[in-house]
């Protein structure tokens, strides 16, 4: 198998796409009062951060960021893996190393690529399983269409109608060195 692979969004139009999202996350929820941005590991959590200043440069106060393992919620696990992570953790909800409440805060729910909708249902349990939020908002940088669930994020940087035999990757400089977003085509060999 071959593969073709090209840049869709550099540094600018990724930084352009955290602003435009800041900003909808202000206008909808008429500020950031009783705001809490949650990053799914690994990537989500850098781009959570990033709005999160963002939006700090806009109405001139922080708003709290919290980190979400959801490794013990996927669902696209070995069965004897899920069993065993089900029952030994639950997903951490952590600032800094401290846990966080997210119990009647309205909760804006971060990741990079959005696909079949598997890891934000993850997300969700894990935080219905540590309170009561308020209300849950979804924002990603990239929709790429391919919904196994009813999800549908509020805030997306940019729609990718893509095939099943193509991949989203997104790059970030504070794991990966660089920011960028590559669609990668998967051709099949003749033969």
């Amino acid at each position: 198998m071959t593969q073709d692979q090209h840049v869709i969004m550099d540094d600018t139009a990724m930084r352009r796409a955290l602003t435009r999202i800041a900003h909808e996350i202000v206008e909808k929820n008429r500020g950031i009062d009783n705001c809490l941005f949650v990053g799914i590991r690994t990537r989500g959590i850098y781009l959570a951060k990033r709005i999160a200043e963002r939006i700090a440069d806009i109405e001139g106060k922080p708003v709290d960021v919290g980190e979400l393992d959801i490794t013990s919620y996927r669902d696209d696990r070995e069965n004897g893996r899920l069993t065993e992570a089900a029952g030994e953790s639950t997903a951490c909800l952590e600032n800094g190393g401290q846990p966080i409440s997210i119990q009647d805060k309205k909760v804006i729910l971060i990741d990079d690529v959005l696909y079949t909708g598997r890891t934000i249902r993850a997300a969700m349990d894990a935080l219905m399983d540590r309170g009561r939020p308020q209300l849950i908002q979804l924002a990603v940088l990239v929709d790429r269409g391919h919904r196994e669930l009813p999800i549908r994020p509020d805030y997306v940087g940019k729609n990718v109608p893509t095939s099943k035999l193509e991949e989203i990757n997104v790059s970030l400089t504070e794991f990966d060195g660089s920011d960028k977003v590559t669609i990668i085509h998967h051709r099949g060999q003749a033969g």
